[in-house]
């Protein structure tokens, strides 16, 4: 174990984000502390630290972007690109600086005939077992590691690419897959008692007729879509306070999401400098003043996690769970 790091904080970490964040261990309670009331961090839209020029716009984009593409090409997607890619670190290196909640969505290419399963977001990126077998190592690296995989958008996916993509994840994760029980069960201690590292989230019908895929709703990640960074605040702790009656997993979106206004004023600058960065000090306030508990924030996800300590700020929430304790009393 890493210099500093501490065990049994949360059942997302066991290597440490710069040891500058952890001050001390955290107390041998959490390890059965429920997973519904920890803090961890995840990225959104998680695989988009590639974005592949030279793939045909994703089937879910709008007649006019895929107009765009045809009249400009190559042009059109490095543009896009610049909107359309919220991380800059791959799988391996999220995992190694603590990101424990992946934002997956999946999409066919238009006929392919091999029926190959990709992430997408707006442009192709990975193929799925590329990205699945990247987070298998790590996990087998680090048995004490666990990770929510939250599959949330299908784009041109059928009945036999769900049956190959939960194939996949078998053939990937084997044992390491834990099945579906009450939400309320899931600790750390029982986590590793089991063996179980991976909790896979799935947003689809499918979720119903397999033992180790957990339905979406036991997932809810609401959705601001603004550009306006008060108004996401706003929304944010109005989705915490709605959350102590859901009983679930629950996520926080700290993301900003560009109009097409937005988008033409900085289109060369790209997300991250028109908006990730300019709202991040607003936005880091608002997760420094939460704290986690059965009332209050789970997951926390951001775009490019790499900044304004993010990570760390997230993690370091849990050492208030024995503030949540005491009120409680």
């Amino acid at each position: 174990m890493a210099p500093g790091c501490f065990p049994a904080l949360t059942p997302l970490l066991q290597l440490c984000p710069p040891p500058t964040a952890i001050k001390q261990a955290a107390p041998q309670k959490n390890l059965h502390t429920d997973s519904l009331f920890v803090s961890s961090p995840g990225s959104h839209d998680s695989f988009s630290f590639y974005i592949d020029e030279a793939s045909p716009v994703g089937p879910e984009q709008p007649e006019t972007v895929q107009n765009f593409v045809s009249v400009f090409g190559t042009v059109a997607k490095k543009l896009m690109r610049k909107w359309l890619a919220t991380q800059t670190m791959n799988f391996n290196s999220q995992l190694e600086a603590g990101i424990r909640f992946f934002d997956l969505r999946i999409s066919t290419k238009p006929r392919d005939p091999d029926n190959e399963l990709f992430f997408a977001h707006g442009l192709f990126s990975a193929t799925v077992r590329e990205g699945l077998e990247q987070i298998s190592s790590f996990l087998s690296a680090h048995a004490r590691e666990v990770v929510f995989l939250d599959f949330n958008h299908f784009y041109g996916v059928q009945n036999l690419h769900h049956e190959k993509l939960v194939a996949m994840l078998k053939e990937v994760f084997g044992d390491k897959l834990c099945p579906v029980v009450f939400a309320q069960e899931v600790t750390l201690q029982y986590l590793w008692e089991k063996e179980y590292q991976v909790l896979v989230f799935y947003h689809h019908p499918m979720a119903l007729e397999v033992p180790f895929l957990w339905p979406g709703q036991m997932m809810p990640s609401p959705w601001a879509n603004t550009t306006d960074p008060e108004k996401l605040v706003q929304f944010l702790q109005a989705s915490v306070t709605d959350r102590r009656r859901k009983g679930t997993f629950f996520v926080s979106q700290v993301v900003l999401t560009p109009k097409a206004s937005t988008v033409m004023k900085g289109v060369a600058s790209g997300l991250r400098e028109t908006i990730t960065e300019r709202a991040l000090p607003g936005m880091m306030q608002w997760i420094r003043s939460q704290r986690p508990g059965e009332s209050g924030i789970n997951i926390i996800t951001a775009d490019f996690v790499e900044l304004g300590e993010f990570i760390s700020a997230v993690i370091t929430l849990n050492y208030h769970l024995d503030d949540d304790d005491d009120d409680a009393t």
